[in-house]
């Protein structure tokens, strides 16, 4: 029996409301005792006295999919990636692939509609590679309304993915603008049948286009009132920009009408996807105040001239990661947006993490450090301490309670009524799943930048999945791959 035993720490659950000084016990990758001064023998004792002990935090938003993006997560306090917003398709190669090349931390996918709309409109075939949807932005076929046939076509195609262990339905509604809401509905209503949530990118709202089909806000909201299904919006920072305190009003009143919605933000003004989204074209951008010189390429670090020059980029290379910057992280005023985003109630913390490039095309390694020249947005490598710096320390807006109420336990409860494993996550319960972080309250911070956007974060002592350190004295554990799938159940 593998025991580990974390002696004096402050151990914080937000499963039990619990805030004091405790050892946990940890056997077999369970927690087996929270107490004072446990006595056990042949347990591996780590003196965490001064340290915070909470349930390691859960990622509903991330697109990393590799051993190089998850160790950067995993410095940053995460236990749990799903990549949940824009899916993968098929799921069931997704797993596969993951568990074969082994992962540092648990993982997830639900059901991409962005590429079963691809199969049937455009004729695309799936490979379960976030690369792969970010190559079909430019591609107007599938951004088309389906026929009666397609909608047909497509919705079986995602049933079936249920079927498989999709956690859910991701939906990129915001890369097909124009699509009829109609075929939003008809989503939501699958996946309420099916009992598994939604996670919508939403189309744009009103403010930033008046001749929007239907305001992307109100069009999530709706669905969930309609047909009682959990429905999770994704970063309503990047998707509200400066409107955010009317998005945030639109879900508060639909939550009140009994809605099962959901909320996420990450702490960072600007936000990044593939240069060919339909958002980013040039003459999108003056609604929201922005220019082609707010748009940065990821790879190279090359600022966008102007609009031929964004025009260019979008036909010859549209999933060529991109940073766009929407909201001025250094202005007052705009970061005080932030916050309130951040600090809404039963807000989740999800970081929307993007795979670390290579000058050579490659998008994963095992060696750590990692090498030199790989570029990403630093939300990847710095969400979840940059939350809780702002948040806990600066602001004081949260206590440690609330920080992993929003980054660790809300984020499970989201997903336990369709996966049943999640419920032994978020928490650290007797029996709970020893996914833990051990974290310096006083040192805790992010340091990756826009500009050095692989540094890890500081001030995560340690970090275990299933009760195995994956971060250690705030390194990582270069063998240590005790990342597990997480599969959905039907009910």
């Amino acid at each position: 029996m593998r025991r580990v035993l974390l002696r004096g720490g402050r151990v914080v659950d937000p499963g039990g409301g619990t805030d004091r000084v405790a050892d946990v016990l940890i056997e077999d990758g369970r927690i087996a005792a929270v107490g004072l001064e446990l006595r056990v023998d042949d347990a591996q004792e780590i003196d965490v006295a001064g340290m915070i002990v909470g349930p390691g935090f859960v990622d509903l938003h991330s697109h990393v999919n590799s051993i190089a993006g998850q160790r950067l997560q995993a410095r940053d306090g995460v236990t749990t990636a799903l990549e949940l917003e824009a899916g993968l398709l098929p799921v069931e190669l997704a797993y596969t692939k993951a568990m074969q090349e082994g992962r540092p931390i648990n993982f997830g996918f639900s059901a991409s509609w962005g590429m079963a709309r691809a199969e049937v409109l455009s004729g695309r075939s799936a490979n379960a590679d976030f690369a792969e949807g970010l190559s079909i932005l430019g591609d107007p076929a599938w951004q088309a309304d389906s026929t009666p046939a397609q909608l047909t076509a497509w919705l079986g195609r995602l049933e079936s993915e249920i079927g498989d262990g999709a956690l859910g339905i991701g939906i990129l509604q915001g890369y097909a603008p124009r699509t009829d809401p109609a075929e939003y509905l008809a989503v939501n209503e699958l996946a309420a049948r099916a009992g598994v949530p939604t996670f919508t990118h939403v189309r744009e709202i009103t403010e930033a286009d008046p001749t929007t089909p239907m305001d992307g806000t109100e069009e999530a909201a709706r669905a969930a009132m309609e047909f009682g299904g959990q429905v999770h919006h994704c970063h309503v920072n990047s998707t509200s920009r400066r409107h955010i305190d009317r998005t945030l009003g639109v879900i508060e009143r639909a939550r009140a009408g009994g809605a099962a919605m959901t909320v996420e933000t990450y702490p960072y003004g600007a936000g990044s996807t593939g240069i060919g989204a339909a958002f980013l074209a040039p003459e999108r951008l003056g609604v929201w105040g922005i220019a082609p010189s707010n748009i940065v390429i990821v790879a190279t670090g090359e600022r966008i001239r102007d609009a031929e020059h964004l025009r260019h980029m979008r036909k010859t290379d549209p999933g060529a990661a991109c940073i766009v910057e929407f909201i001025d992280d250094a202005d007052p005023t705009d970061r005080a947006l932030l916050e309130r985003a951040l600090a809404f109630p039963d807000g989740i913390v999800a970081s929307d993490a993007m795979q670390v490039n290579w000058p050579d095309g490659s998008v994963d390694t095992r060696e750590w450090p990692l090498p030199a020249g790989g570029t990403t947005h630093p939300r990847t490598a710095g969400t979840f301490a940059r939350s809780i710096r702002m948040m806990v320390r600066e602001q004081r807006a949260w206590s440690w309670l609330e920080a992993f109420r929003r980054c660790s336990f809300l984020p499970a409860r989201v997903m336990d009524q369709t996966t049943p494993a999640f419920a032994r996550k978020g928490h650290l319960g007797l029996g709970a799943d020893a996914d833990i972080v051990v974290i310096d309250p006083d040192r805790i911070t992010d340091q990756a930048t826009y500009f050095d956007s692989t540094r890890p974060s500081i001030g995560i002592e340690h970090v275990l999945v299933a009760g195995e350190f994956v971060v250690r004295d705030e390194d990582i554990v270069t063998d240590a791959y005790p990342g597990r799938g997480l599969r959905g159940q039907l009910r």
